[in-house]
Parts: C-alpha cells; sequence; structure tokens
C-alpha cells in the first residue's frame, strides 16, 4: 500500500483529500487525528462510519488515525487508557487499521520506559478485541528501533498477547528518528520487522535541517531502507510523511506524492541481493 499523512496537507477537506490520493494512486491515508481536520476528535460514530464508506467507494481505507497521545509521558495511567479506548472507538467507526501513539518521556529512561509498558499493556484487550494495533512511533524519547521494541516488547509480555502484524500492539518505523538516533537501516530494520504495523518515509536536507525534501533529494538513505524491507518480505503500508503543517513553506503535497509514489515503485522492481 502506498499511503501518505494528511499532515501533509493541513485542514484539506474531505473531498479534496480523496481526490489527491486516487490522483496519485495512493491507496491509504493517514488522518492527522485532530481538530481542524477532516477526522477529528468531536466526529460522532455515525459521522466517522460515513467517512469510511466514502473512502471505500472511492478504494481507499484509513491506514491509521494519528494521534497525540504520549503513553511515556507523566500523567495519570487511566487518563491515557481512557483517552486510547476512545480513539480505539474511532478507529473502528472509521475503519483505521491503527491508531498511531508518540513515547513523549523526555529522557528515555526507565520511569518512562514503564508508564509506556503499563498503559500499552491495559489497553492491549481491547485492541486486540477491535481488530486495531495501537502503534508506537520510533520518535522522541524513543526515537530508535529498539528503544520503541522494548517497551512493545514489554507491554506484550506483561498482556499476554503476542503481535500479528502490528495487533494489537505494535511499531511505526519513522525512518527519520531512527536514522538520527544512529541505527543503520538494517538494524532499525532486523528490530521492528515482527512489531512493524507500517513505516513512515520522508527525507531532509541534513541532520541538522529537518525541514522536509522530496523523498529522494535529500540524505536518508531511503533505497536502502526499502531494500532492507524486501528482503524481509515486507508488504505493508509505506506511507509518506511529508511535515508541511510544521513547514508551511514546504511545496504543497501534490507536487510531492507523484515521485514518493515513483519511487516506491521503482524500488519494488529493483533486484535485490540477500
Amino acid at each position: 500500500m502506498i499511503a501518505f499523512a494528511t499532515l501533509g496537507c493541513p485542514g484539506l477537506p474531505l473531498p479534496e483529500v480523496i481526490e489527491l490520493a486516487t490522483a496519485t494512486g495512493c491507496t491509504g491515508i493517514e488522518f492527522r487525528y485532530a481538530d481542524g481536520e477532516p477526522v477529528h476528535p468531536g466526529r460522532s460514530a455515525a459521522e466517522l462510519t460515513e467517512i469510511r464508506d466514502r473512502l471505500a467507494a472511492a478504494g481507499l481505507t484509513a491506514l491509521a488515525l494519528d494521534s497525540y497521545i504520549r503513553v511515556a509521558g507523566p500523567g495519570d495511567d487511566g487518563e491515557v487508557v481512557a483517552d486510547l479506548r476512545r480513539y480505539l472507538a474511532a478507529a473502528v467507526a472509521v475503519g483505521a487499521s491503527y491508531v498511531r501513539v508518540f513515547p513523549g518521556g523526555g529522557e528515555p529512561d526507565r520511569a518512562a520506559d514503564d508508564r509506556a509498558v503499563r498503559r500499552l499493556a491495559a489497553v492491549a484487550p481491547a485492541a486486540a478485541d477491535a481488530g486495531v494495533g495501537v502503534l508506537l512511533e520510533t520518535h522522541d524519547s524513543h526515537r530508535r528501533a529498539q528503544d520503541a521494541v522494548r517497551v512493545v516488547a514489554a507491554a506484550a509480555d506483561r498482556a499476554g498477547v503476542s503481535a500479528t502484524d502490528g495487533v494489537p500492539l505494535g511499531v511505526i518505523w519513522d525512518v527519520l528518528h531512527t536514522w538520527l538516533g544512529g541505527e543503520t537501516p538494517a538494524a532499525s530494520a532486523a528490530l521492528v520487522s515482527p512489531w512493524l504495523g507500517y513505516v513512515q518515509l520522508k527525507d531532509v536536507g541534513s541532520a541538522g535541517d529537518n525541514s522536509p525534501v522530496p523523498p529522494g533529494a535529500g540524505v536518508l538513505p531511503l533505497p536502502e531502507v526499502l531494500a532492507q524491507l524486501r528482503r524481509r518480505d515486507y508488504a505493508g503500508p509505506l506511507s509518506l510523511e511529508w511535515e508541511r503543517a510544521w513547514h508551511p513553506e514546504a511545496a504543497p503535497l501534490a507536487e510531492v506524492l507523484p515521485g514518493y509514489a515513483d519511487l516506491v515503485r521503482g524500488a519494488a522492481e529493483t533486484p535485490i541481493t540477500r
């Protein structure tokens, strides 16, 4: 599945999001689940179901609801778990496969790990019943695959569940953050493989400037990332996270998506050695 996140087209009305996806051959959409977006926490279950049906009619699916829940951050466990349960219900209504969460734990220490493990383990049964995965993104306090996987594996063990395509617990491989954390694509791919829900692709001009550049035009080792995924027979979603919401000076998503789709398709056709 070739997908994109609506972070790249902030506030774009749903009909235009659908048109953008169909025009570029994308079949999955990561919906930024926030106020001002076409899919947001104020939507009723009936409204979300209508959105699901509109997507299906266009041959599209909601890949994920991208939440801003920080499972390793300070605060009350009950509030975090309650938020996760609400988001799972929304994901079911809109037909999304996953709910994205952030670590948000500050420094990657034992206390942050413990908070994340407790909360993810507590919501795992509900996620399993819903058939929706709660995915921890490689980001901020747990940007390396080894850190995110350590937490998810411990939570799954505590809850007594195992991962199948990221359900009920898994990982989103954000390739920028594992690279910034010093992991090679081979190391990251090997670690996330058993837990992988999907992959977020992007590119930047340098390690010191994370402003988005068209995929393949920057410094991230995207060909090696894609090759590592193919070596592991990964056939899951590849989603472009074009961060125009945070970088309004970046080109419109519509200008970037065709080249991104070509990059992904070309990599799929390139012979690899195992």
